[in-house]
């Protein structure tokens, strides 16, 4: 039988890598495009930036404990087939993956959107492209909420649940600015585990305080996780009291 997300599409538009021994890596054997190696160069250069305020990512990046894809367009078919065959290689690995941080980097080659507004929206309609595709074979993980407007939603993909963080070339903060739109899909439950080991607030402190130095206060739409609902942030754009997610994930969207 078929694992699931394999069509020849998917395998087609399959862009799954990791960095080892220096060096970008194809788990399929073939070599990564020079496109796929320059742009994966230049996530490493901002992520490496001493002033780059997440440590979360930082911590990720010195492991390697992260795996990367280079897509065409954000939120088209052949991309939304060949990311999900990604995601769901990714969320069969990650409990081996070294590292106390794991994500899945995708990057999009384009389009370069030239406001938030318009990146939001694709991000938004890449996750319920992937929720389609996803739906079929999977349930949405049973720990975390399928609603985002309520305070447990996170995203579920191959029964992994995901916090989302975009970049995006029009970002005006330079910690969420990328020339290329990028979402990174980390994994949910090492949050938890932060909290179960009490070390939450004193990462998210940290985090903001560089923050704070690099752009002159924290992202206003931060919010902690179980008190608000994280699909605001995902984007990362400033939003007004009224802003309501443009997804319902018990809906198909094509």
């Amino acid at each position: 039988m078929t694992p699931p997300f394999h069509s020849p599409r998917a395998v087609a538009n399959s862009a799954y890598t990791g960095f080892e021994h220096d060096q970008l890596v194809r788990y399929d054997g073939a070599t990564p495009s020079r496109m796929q190696q320059e742009v994966h160069a230049a996530l490493r250069a901002v992520l490496d930036d001493p002033e780059f305020p997440c440590l979360g990512a930082k911590s990720v990046l010195n492991q390697a404990s992260y795996r990367f894809g280079l897509y065409q367009e954000l939120a088209t078919a052949p991309t939304t087939e060949g990311l999900a065959l990604d995601l769901f290689l990714f969320s069969r690995e990650q409990e081996r993956i070294a590292g106390e941080f794991h994500s899945f980097i995708a990057t999009f080659v384009g389009p370069k959107t030239k406001t938030l507004a318009s990146f939001e929206k694709l991000l938004w309609r890449q996750l319920a492209q992937l929720h389609a595709i996803d739906r079929e074979h999977f349930d949405w993980n049973s720990s975390v909420s399928a609603d985002p407007s309520d305070a447990h939603f996170s995203f579920s993909f191959a029964g992994c649940a995901y916090f989302v963080v975009g970049l995006s070339p029009a970002h005006p903060r330079w910690a969420r600015r990328f020339p290329w739109p990028t979402l990174v899909f980390n994994d949910h439950f090492q949050f938890e585990r932060l909290r179960e080991q009490h070390r939450f607030e004193r990462l998210r402190d940290a985090i903001r305080t560089r923050d704070d130095r690099l752009h002159g206060g924290h992202a206003s739409e931060a919010a902690d996780y179980g008190t608000h609902s994280e699909a605001p942030q995902y984007a990362g754009r400033r939003l007004s009291g009224e802003w309501r997610c443009p997804v319902n994930f018990d809906e198909e969207i094509t």
